[in-house]
């Protein structure tokens, strides 16, 4: 699984011009999967991306995770962050799963992030076109790779 991470102060997700999904304060999670990704995928992310400590503490110096500022998690699926470039200018996306493949596994990921945070975390829809607005908090953005644990 492949992770886009950015603080925001705001997030929403849109489809057909209504919100489906949106947050305050907390991190916007874009999030892509493969054919090879599984339930050790899922766990690792979901630990990382709760106690990644991005939130600025009492003196401002990043020091404070989602889950200790009480902050928000939005999940929106986004199979092009498997897209291979090395070729030509048209990226192709076969490293990215079928929806047979990714949906369960996206259910999956945003259940062990509620189960983690002891919330609802919203999303997008998977598989339709949607619109991501946010207010970007720093700039903070992060990406991680499950299988380039860096």
């Amino acid at each position: 699984m492949r992770v886009v991470l950015q603080r925001v102060s705001s997030a929403s997700v849109s489809v057909s011009e209504k919100i489906v999904g949106e947050i305050q304060k907390g991190i916007l999670v874009l999030v892509g999967i493969e054919d090879t990704d599984t339930q050790e995928d899922i766990d690792w992310l979901v630990v990382k991306i709760t106690q990644l400590r991005i939130f600025g503490d009492e003196n401002g110096v990043m020091n404070l995770s989602v889950e200790e500022v009480n902050g928000d998690v939005l999940v929106v699926s986004q199979f092009t962050l498997h897209a291979a470039t090395k070729k030509g200018n048209r990226p192709s996306y076969i490293k990215a799963a079928r929806p047979e493949i990714a949906i369960p596994l996206y259910e999956k990921f945003v259940t062990a992030l509620e189960h983690k945070l002891g919330k609802k975390v919203p999303t997008g829809i998977f598989g339709v076109d949607m619109k991501v607005a946010l207010l970007n908090d720093g700039p903070v953005t992060i990406i991680m790779d499950s299988k380039n644990k860096e």
